[in-house]
């Protein structure tokens, strides 16, 4: 038995190493890759223009910089000429996800080395979860090296090292960036399991993400007119619970999760994610908040994605383990 399991082993550990391979020398996902790198490149660069600059016209502003987590304003500021950091990752990661994930099962089926591959002795799921971890592989060494890539250049050039906490604030930020791409992947290989050819399965995918980044939004907002409409409130307590409903709606969205948790993450300053009392407010002393109480504050956010990714990969599971696989 413990022969079988080593053997077993041994097999999803070439798989993965087969995918990863494949994965690392297609065209499709270099140019994804090297698009996604010039891009955070791009805005990186903005961000420490920004910076500079505002640090050069102050003698003392370096000083106030070492307390007033910097490092964090990399990822998130821009002079405008470019998006920030998280704004591309909130647009491209989607992409990235997708184009991991469209093809991952169909493509197989229809040059006919699925087939071969099931005939070896090895487990049908290896198959799907050899995928899986080879993708996600591949979205944590990308996004680890950028993360790290961001942080020497801000040491380089802007010459202040970041905190302990800026340090954990920023790893947050990255596993967060890799949990929120793997909702993605997970959905592109959904669709892939699903459809027969891999047009049909990106196109599906795409949409999905379409419709949450552009289209989700505008239904949201046509609902508040109506659950918001001052008509129909009734007091505080209801405008409050209204507001409320307005905002979990939006959180059904994983693009709207994503852009709550890192903006909580990297702008210590936010305090809360929803509508507060002046009751609540009265005598609140200002100021950051401190690590832990910014994951308490986005750990909800954080397991919805976990969540939508597990669900996603539990249906393609399912559907792929239950398929008949015959050989052309």
């Amino acid at each position: 038995m413990r022969s079988n399991n080593n053997d077993n082993l041994q097999a999803f550990k070439a798989l993965v190493r087969k995918e990863f391979t494949d994965y690392m020398t297609s065209w499709r996902i270099i140019i994804m890759l090297a698009l996604i790198v010039l891009t955070c490149v791009g805005s990186l660069y903005t961000a420490i223009t920004s910076i500079q600059d505002a640090i050069d016209a102050n003698e003392e502003a370096k000083e106030i910089a070492k307390s007033s987590f910097l490092f964090l304003k990399l990822f998130t500021i821009s002079d405008g000429t470019l998006p920030s950091f998280i704004t591309f990752v909130s647009f491209l990661g989607p992409l990235l996800g997708i184009a991991l994930g469209f093809d991952a099962i169909n493509s197989e089926r229809n040059k006919g080395t699925l087939s071969r591959l099931m005939a070896q002795p090895i487990p049908r799921d290896y198959v799907l979860n050899a995928k899986f971890a080879a993708a996600l592989l591949l979205n944590t060494v990308l996004f680890v090296a950028l993360g790290f890539m961001v942080m020497a250049l801000g040491i380089l050039i802007l010459g202040i090292p970041p905190t302990g906490e800026e340090f954990l604030r920023i790893l947050c930020f990255l596993v967060l960036c890799i949990a929120y791409i793997a909702f993605w992947l997970n959905l592109g290989i959904l669709f892939s399991v699903r459809f027969k050819q891999p047009a049909t399965s990106a196109l599906a995918a795409i949409a999905v993400w379409i419709f949450f980044n552009i289209f989700y939004q505008m239904i949201v907002e046509l609902l508040s007119k109506s659950i918001l409409n001052p008509e129909n409130i009734t007091s505080t307590v209801d405008a409050i619970s209204r507001q409320g409903v307005v905002l979990n709606l939006m959180r059904l969205s994983p693009n709207y999760l994503f852009t709550e948790s890192t903006t909580t993450l990297l702008s210590p300053s936010v305090r809360s994610l929803g509508p507060l009392t002046v009751e609540q407010t009265t005598g609140a002393i200002a100021g950051p908040l401190p690590l832990s109480q910014s994951l308490m504050l986005i750990w909800p956010q954080l397991t919805g994605l976990i969540a939508a990714t597990l669900i996603c990969f539990a249906i393609s599971y399912l559907l792929f383990m239950r398929q008949e696989i015959r050989s052309k």
